[in-house]
């Protein structure tokens, strides 16, 4: 039987914290497990199955939610163009999480420690344009560095954006018991539709993470801004383990979400996802972070994580 993610990329590293090991899938170049000396970073789940809540998947050619699925592109000279994308989020009736969630990469290159996957986005409804989307995943000697590359295969300019839905865990610590910072000033207000209507900072409020605070004591669904660059967030255990999620220049935005109805968790678990993004949601609305792809232009941005032991 295959598997509903596709072929199973599977890469390993010897480093100074133990082995490092990595399965990266066909289905949305998605991170289906991650770990360190038998650690486990992100939440895994079985070959057997599809993942759950948009588990490890890369998010392009925009990250997060599109109102209404309606947005309007000027181009280059200035001529206006009403789109439509297809609603993949009905209950809130939004355009979500992409053009490649549920799309098969092809191998491109692979080494022991490495894997790059790509695919084009070809011109479709709400999205008229060609882009040639990369993503590279490499093991390093404390964690993973993944670099996404996007070329204008087009004859005009293209928006571009990009995200990635990883939810992280520490080995067998309780996710409940983590320390969650994301380093951010400003959170962006939401309407019912989960849509920003304008940004307010975070000083003295619940939402000021930057403050670490307990995983299990928060309900999160919030778009941060103007982190970065570098520290985007991180988790800390009781034992003093870490994890650190970093981001290069474009990466200034970070959604934090905790799921609570994770199956291949026992009752009462939490998942907890921390999205790097290079635009916020609605951002092809707001314009915020989109990346005016010129044609022939190729850009490339790159995110991570680092990891340290306790006591490192």
């Amino acid at each position: 039987m295959r598997a509903p993610t596709g072929e199973q990329y599977e890469i390993r590293r010897s480093t100074p914290l133990g082995d490092a090991r990595a399965v990266i899938t066909q289905l949305a170049a998605g991170i289906r497990e991650f770990q360190i000396h038998g650690v486990d970073l992100v939440e895994p789940f079985p070959v057997s199955m599809s993942p759950q809540a948009a588990c490890g998947i890369v998010l392009s050619p925009w990250p997060n939610r599109v109102r209404d699925g309606k947005w309007t592109w000027r181009d280059e000279t200035g001529a206006a163009q009403d789109l439509q994308l297809p609603i993949t989020e009905p209950v809130l009736h939004n355009a979500s999480h992409g053009l490649l969630r549920f799309t098969g990469y092809e191998l491109a290159d692979k080494g022991a420690d490495f894997v790059e996957l790509a695919v084009t986005i070809y011109p479709q409804s709400g999205y008229p344009f060609l882009v040639d989307t990369r993503v590279r995943y490499e093991l390093t000697d404390d964690g993973l560095t993944v670099t996404h590359t996007f070329a204008n295969g087009g004859q005009a300019e293209a928006p571009v954006a990009v995200g990635q839905h990883p939810y992280f865990r520490i080995g067998e610590n309780d996710t409940n018991d983590l320390l969650v910072r994301v380093n951010a000033p400003t959170r962006f207000v939401l309407d019912e539709q989960l849509i920003p209507v304008g940004t307010v900072p975070v000083e003295g409020t619940e939402f000021d993470l930057r403050s670490p605070k307990r995983v299990g004591d928060v309900e999160l669904n919030e778009g941060y801004a103007d982190a970065g660059p570098g520290e985007l967030a991180s988790l800390t255990a009781p034992d003093g383990s870490s994890l650190t999620l970093w981001g290069d220049d474009p990466y200034r935005f970070v959604q934090a979400y905790t799921h609570r109805a994770w199956t291949t968790l026992p009752e009462g678990g939490v998942a907890i996802a921390l999205e790097p993004m290079t635009a916020p949601t609605d951002a092809f609305n707001s314009r915020t972070g989109v990346k005016r792809l010129a044609p022939g232009e190729t850009w490339s941005v790159s995110w991570g994580v680092r990891y340290a032991p306790a006591g490192a």
